[in-house]
């Protein structure tokens, strides 16, 4: 491979192929920390809709049914299509898919801004799913191809990206699209304009990678037999569940909650949103870091049922103690996650992107069919019984007991 002479502003990416020959287990920390950042871009796009709820319930007199069924639109289809990317990547990769996602979501977005109707609000959403469904199972293959031995803080990094973004997103919701109005959701397209360029110059070194890994070992695989492999997965798909389900009652209807019950204002309550978010975004970066330390499986068990206690609490305590309860329950919950990808994938090495796949697009899955199914139970009983009710689910964190311990644990 011929090196460029001149100095050119992907010269970090265009070298990493080099290096990576001579040290196939160095840390790629420039590719991980592009990839995060464009995660970042990508959900604060995301975020940008179920933040921009309160300001589309009140132009369209949306109903909580309605609102559902626009994260079930986006969420439904990204988890429905991710694995589907994640098994054509794994077999032909094609790093400038991650351009084109980003370029989906950027045009979702733009439809949001300009709808006149519900039916093509509806279309945005999905247009952004489609867009997370490309983006999700190429980006964690290309944070994995760049962490040498440290999976869970590549993870990690590459993840936080994605929950900063879910933070940053009702914040920037809260000082532009609620004061401005929806047709300002636009504005947000120039970050995926950077984001597809910063995407494009990833691509080609994921290529390049991808040209040098014929030389490699092929992965070994994690010595479990194929009947407990199938088990362990079964069982990450409930703790999945468990996380995802909790987390679209917060996402969804977290601002909607505090309205009703501390009257607050609309921006107010967006900057509580803000709140749990940050704290979330800490706690992936935590359980990446920690995982690396002293085993996925013990994070994965503390993360979801250490959780319980918080989540009890939160529907009968004040609004002080309300933020206090979020930011527990962020900071703990979020740690999850990453842990959880790491754990598959060495279950099921050679296969990193239809477990991203599959993984990001159960998550997508389970909170859009969450988010639709509490909003029906919002419209009847209300969002305090909504909390009430979803209080309980962390304790299904207790099937983390059954998860094998594998060789790195």
């Amino acid at each position: 491979m011929t090196v460029q002479s001149t100095p050119a502003p992907d010269a970090a990416f265009a070298a990493a192929p080099s290096a990576s020959t001579a040290n196939p287990l160095r840390t790629h920390y420039t590719v991980i920390l592009a990839i995060a950042l464009c995660h970042f871009i990508n959900d604060v796009m995301q975020s940008v809709l179920s933040a921009s709820y309160p300001v589309m319930r009140d132009e369209f007199g949306l109903s909580f049914t309605q609102i559902g069924l626009m994260s079930l639109a986006f969420m439904g289809t990204a988890s429905v299509l991710q694995p589907l990317v994640g098994v054509i990547t794994d077999k032909r990769p094609f790093p400038q898919s991650l351009t084109l996602g980003m370029g989906s979501t950027m045009l979702g977005l733009l439809l949001l801004a300009k709808a006149p109707n519900y039916p093509l609000l509806l279309t945005g959403a999905a247009l952004i799913g489609i867009g997370s469904a490309v983006f999700h199972p190429e980006a964690s293959r290309v944070a994995r191809a760049a962490a040498g031995r440290r999976f869970g803080t590549a993870q990690s990094l590459f993840q936080v990206g994605g929950n900063a973004g879910h933070a940053a997103g009702p914040l920037l919701a809260a000082f532009i699209v609620v004061p401005l109005g929806r047709p300002s959701v636009a504005w947000f397209a120039v970050l995926a304009m950077i984001g597809m360029t910063i995407l494009s110059q990833v691509g080609r070194w994921y290529a390049n990678q991808e040209r040098n890994k014929r030389k490699a070992a092929p992965a070994t695989g994690s010595g479990l037999p194929r009947r407990r492999i199938v088990i362990t997965i079964s069982l990450l798909a409930i703790l999945v569940f468990t996380k995802n389900a909790y987390l679209a009652s917060i996402s969804a209807y977290y601002t909607f909650f505090l309205i009703e019950r501390f009257e607050l204002g609309t921006q107010a309550a967006q900057l509580m949103l803000f709140l749990f978010l940050a704290s979330s975004a800490a706690g992936v970066i935590i359980g990446g870091l920690v995982g690396d330390r002293i085993g996925t499986r013990a994070v994965i068990w503390v993360s979801i049922l250490g959780v319980l206690p918080f989540s009890l609490a939160l529907p009968h305590v004040d609004l002080f103690w309300t933020g206090v309860m979020t930011v527990f329950i962020g900071v703990i919950l979020s740690s999850a996650f990453p842990a959880i990808i790491v754990f598959a994938q060495e279950l099921v090495p050679g296969r990193v992107g239809l477990i991203a796949g599959v993984f990001f697009g159960m998550a997508f899955g389970i909170g859009g069919m969450a988010a639709a199914g509490l909003g029906v139970l919002g419209d009847i009983y209300g969002i305090d019984f909504v909390y009430q009710l979803c209080a309980f689910l962390p304790a299904l964190g207790i099937f983390a007991i059954f998860l094998p311990r594998l060789s790195h644990d």
